[in-house]
Formats: structure tokens, sequence, C-alpha cells
């Protein structure tokens, strides 16, 4: 089944559901903010999403420029550091079977689903 990570305050987010809306598919909404992703899951989505964990990370928020940019941080150091604070987290993502997108712009979920 289709996953798509969602903030429903993000405009791209919205989109994408929408998009996923429209799409007719079964899928599921995990609104991240809320239920964040294990360390397992998450790592998992960044094999999908085939990058390095700082590529998930939105490094314009606040609490990355405050606690963590300039930092040494292992790949490890910076999954925990989104567990922790899921507003780091790039979004929305979404996930169908073993492949997963960003959805930056929305239309690019539409290679996986």
């Amino acid at each position: 089944m289709i996953k798509i990570y969602h903030n429903n305050r993000c405009s791209k987010s919205r989109c994408s559901l929408e998009i996923l809306e429209n799409s007719g598919k079964p899928y599921e909404t995990v609104k991240y903010l809320e239920n964040t992703p294990s360390f397992e899951e998450l790592s998992s989505i960044i094999k999908m999403l085939k990058i390095k964990p700082i590529d998930l990370v939105r490094k314009n928020e606040a609490i990355w420029k405050n606690d963590f940019k300039g930092k040494e941080l292992s790949n490890d150091d910076i999954i925990h550091a989104m567990i922790i604070n899921p507003k780091l987290i790039e979004r929305p993502i979404v996930v169908n079977g073993s492949k997963a997108v960003i959805g930056r712009p929305p239309e690019l979920i539409l290679e996986i689903i």
C-alpha cells in the first residue's frame, strides 16, 4: 500500500495528498509529527530514497540551525535528530513498496504510484 508521510501545514504535502486522492489508489496517511517513524523505519525510507540522512533534513528549521548546524554528526546521529525533532524531516515522503520519493515538487510522486 502507498504511504504518505504528511504534514497538513505544508502546501507541498497537501498537493501530494490531493494527487494520491485523485489517483484512486489506496493509501495510508502518516502524520509524522504525531506518529514519528522509528529509527528502523526512517533508515529504511532513506535507503529507498537513495540519499544520505543529511539530505532528508530541513536545514532552514531553527532547531537545526540552533542545535545541530556545524556539528560533526554521524548518519545515525542525524537520523536520531530527526526522530527527536520530526519537524526536521523533509516532506512529503511517499512510499510505494520498495520505492520512495520526496514530493518536491508534488508531481514527482506520480513516478512511483
